[in-house]
């Protein structure tokens, strides 16, 4: 962007959810955003079916963050944004899921009206309902969960680890369905946690690459997750399902004590 901010009035941004990856599950909001865009800023996990709906004449800037990749810095992301907002485009910042479920989202909302500029959001599918319903489940159910926690397996540097002795025994006292983002790699972490305040045979789900055509996933249980992912090779991005709720994925009731999984 090399000409300067006072050469033209102030575009605007609109954070918009993608969805989980199946361009069909986009709103008709997100669509008509991506649609105008002149500059898109767009996650790693964004589909290319998604982006082909930009403009012919957008400019896209590919600011992928992916646990255990090398990442775009999120103030850089951010000082992108606003830049391009003051140069007068109007601006997506494009993820995947939802923008404010484990998007930072929040984060870059307060970077802009920090400095002045309002910012509209646009919801989407986020992956962990979207992977659990696309197996025929769902994640709150009235004889099988009462509430659903959605929580991250990946806490932020420097900070303190969840405690997932006190969060299964919560979930399995309220009767609740644990959502788990970015949780592979720290699965068998989680999973012996876990076990400290649930069943071991409590029904799991690990769904990777959730609607999309390269789907997989696998049922079985809290006590076998982690040899479950290992066997299967599953691997990121995967959202982890926990609970009750799982035993409507049609292959658990035909072999409860196997794995099953889509190609």
């Amino acid at each position: 962007m090399n000409h300067s901010s006072s050469s033209r009035p102030a575009g605007r941004c609109t954070l918009v959810g993608a969805g989980p990856g199946d361009p069909e599950l986009l709103t008709i909001k997100a669509l008509k955003a991506i649609q105008a865009a002149s500059v898109l800023l767009v996650d790693d996990l964004v589909s290319d079916a998604i982006v082909a709906h930009a403009s012919p004449t957008a400019r896209i800037v590919y600011v992928g963050k992916r646990g255990g990749c090398k990442s775009t810095p999120q103030a850089f992301i951010e000082k992108l944004m606003l830049q391009a907002v003051l140069d007068g485009d109007d601006v997506v910042r494009l993820k995947g899921g939802d923008p404010f479920i484990f998007g930072r989202g929040g984060e870059e909302v307060e970077h802009l009206r920090a400095a002045g500029i309002e910012v509209e959001i646009v919801n989407g599918i986020t992956a962990g309902l979207a992977g659990l319903t696309s197996l025929g489940a769902p994640l709150t159910h009235r004889a099988h969960a009462r509430g659903v926690v959605f929580i991250t397996g990946h806490a932020k540097p420097g900070a303190d680890d969840t405690d997932w002795v006190q969060l299964a025994t919560t979930a399995h006292a309220l009767r609740l369905t644990l959502v788990i983002y970015m949780g592979m790699r720290g699965a068998a972490h989680i999973q012996q946690g876990l076990l400290q305040g649930l069943p071991p045979q409590t029904p799991v789900a690990v769904i990777q690459h959730a609607t999309l055509p390269g789907q997989r996933h696998a049922v079985t249980t809290l006590a076998t997750m982690q040899a479950t992912i290992d066997t299967e090779k599953l691997a990121s991005p995967s959202v982890i399902v926990v609970g009750d709720v799982v035993q409507g994925v049609a292959a658990w009731a035909a072999a409860p004590a196997q794995a099953q999984h889509a190609a």
